[in-house]
């Protein structure tokens, strides 16, 4: 956004003054078109329609409270579809003017946008008084997620993340084997993924490209710096850059780290160490790209264990094709987890596995499986994955505090801190080789990072500090 255009601070100002009628007053209460009880529906505006986006607000439309009453997307292109299925929806290009004009005619916003994005729509959102459902990872910094976590309570909305895992039926399965002592207490865990399967470990291409007609480029950028566009960054392939997104990690571990984080409890990790993948671009050199994230990479973090005496938790990441050992319970010709991703839980009685989103809970051996019997003793969401849309409807239409969810952001948030510590750590390994003089004096070697979680601050490398909070580009501000 250029200088002489509404400061994000003064948008959320200007917005929130617009809309003190509404957030004061029941909605009931003013009548008039489009105001129905709350016990109704909910109308949502999207924010990012398509891919996603445009699924997401298909879902929300199944339980049959829903109104998609809004569409926004940078991209002329990627909003057909949404456009064309929802053509009472009124569009827009700019959230922002979205915001402004519209705000007594929509109640929530469904957030889809890339990584970059999230934090500022969200909370602006947030301060409007509007429920908000923003796909994972919540932020792309950890900043971001405590900012979030802390204003969902402030301004009282119901919040949901977009890891539909998290309402599954398998997670609630492997929390009542764990909270059983089925596999006695866990000390270890794997988590591994496929991804990326978008370019990952290359330089910025020096060649720029022409900006697709119907993409608002500078609106796309939003918080990021200002650069040129290149050659298929849109509508996928920003993920493999730092300054939109956060990498495989990000992108799967919300889906799979979720499991062992709500099973076990866990909260903030207190170190965490990385090793990366690298590329050749030359005889004896590796490359060193630091606006790419990694081809590959394996995080380890360490959390406190609650259990009493327990040893510390150890947490393995794992991407870019890499995997752990097959468990020794585990035959030769039986898949672990669905094959290119999936968790392992390693107890001191025994171990269970799943595959993304919680799916498919499986003992080790796989026939200790039919022996335990789920008893359902934790209330499962009805619908399962389809409920994690349904469930944030309902609960927006009782109001907050009402209803339960399974990934507000009281529990995403920290979730969110988790994952993106590990990518700290990842981006860490490139600054110290970086340090090193040449880049590669220290090829492989492990860079472990020491994490006060309250206060968001590596202790022991402070230059890993600089990615816990970015630096927005000039005119954008998270408004906090």
């Amino acid at each position: 956004m250029s200088e002489n255009k509404t400061s994000r601070r003064d948008f959320v100002k200007t917005a929130a003054i617009a809309a003190a009628g509404f957030m004061i007053v029941p909605r009931h209460v003013l009548g008039g078109k489009g105001f129905l009880a709350p016990s109704d529906k909910l109308y949502i505006a999207g924010i990012g329609v398509g891919g996603k986006g445009q699924s997401d607000l298909t879902s929300f439309m199944k339980g049959g409270k829903a109104n998609i009453s809004m569409l926004c997307d940078v991209d002329d292109r990627r909003a057909a579809a949404s456009r064309k299925n929802f053509p009472k929806a009124k569009y827009y290009q700019d959230w922002r003017e979205l915001f402004e004009k519209e705000s007594k005619n929509f109640d929530a916003v469904s957030i889809a946008t890339p990584d970059h994005n999230h934090a500022v729509i969200t909370m602006a959102a947030m301060q409007m008084g509007k429920h908000v459902y923003v796909q994972k990872p919540l932020t792309h910094d950890i900043y971001e997620a405590r900012m979030l976590t802390e204003g969902a309570k402030k301004y009282r909305v119901v919040t949901q993340m977009g890891n539909q895992g998290a309402s599954g039926d398998g997670v609630r399965q492997l929390r009542e084997w764990y909270n059983n002592g089925v596999i006695g207490d866990v000390h270890t865990v794997y988590c591994w993924t496929d991804r990326p399967v978008w370019p990952q470990g290359i330089p910025w291409p020096a060649k720029k490209a022409e900006i697709p007609a119907g993409l608002n480029w500078d609106l796309w950028l939003g918080t990021a710096p200002e650069k040129d566009y290149i050659d298929k960054l849109v509508p996928f392939n920003w993920r493999g850059w730092w300054d939109y997104g956060t990498g495989a990690l990000g992108d799967m571990a919300c889906h799979l780290v979720e499991a062992p984080f709500r099973v076990l409890g866990l909260n903030y990790p207190t170190q965490v160490e990385a090793s990366v993948g690298s590329v050749y671009v030359d005889e004896f050199k590796r490359g060193y790209f630091p606006e790419s994230c990694p081809p590959s990479s394996h995080a380890i973090m360490t959390f406190e264990s609650k259990t009493a005496g327990g040893k510390p938790i150890k947490l393995h990441w794992m991407d870019g094709g890499i995997q752990p050992e097959r468990p020794e319970e585990l035959g030769p010709n039986e898949r672990m987890g669905d094959g290119g991703n999936g968790v392992i839980f390693i107890g001191t009685k025994g171990k269970m596995m799943c595959s993304t989103y919680g799916r498919d809970p499986k003992l080790l051996p796989l026939s200790r499986t039919n022996e335990v019997k789920f008893k359902g003793s934790i209330p499962l969401v009805p619908g399962g994955e389809d409920g994690h849309y349904t469930e944030w409807v309902e609960a927006a239409i009782a109001g907050y505090g009402k209803k339960e969810l399974s990934s507000d952001f009281s529990i995403a948030g920290p979730l969110t801190e988790t994952v993106l510590m590990g990518n700290l750590a990842i981006r860490g390994f490139d600054i110290r080789k970086a340090n090193s003089g040449n880049g590669f004096s220290y090829p492989g070697r492990y860079i472990q990072l020491l994490w006060d979680g309250p206060n968001m601050k590596v202790t022991n490398f402070d230059d890993a500090n600089q990615f816990v909070k970015r630096e927005y580009r000039k005119g954008w501000s998270l408004g906090v």
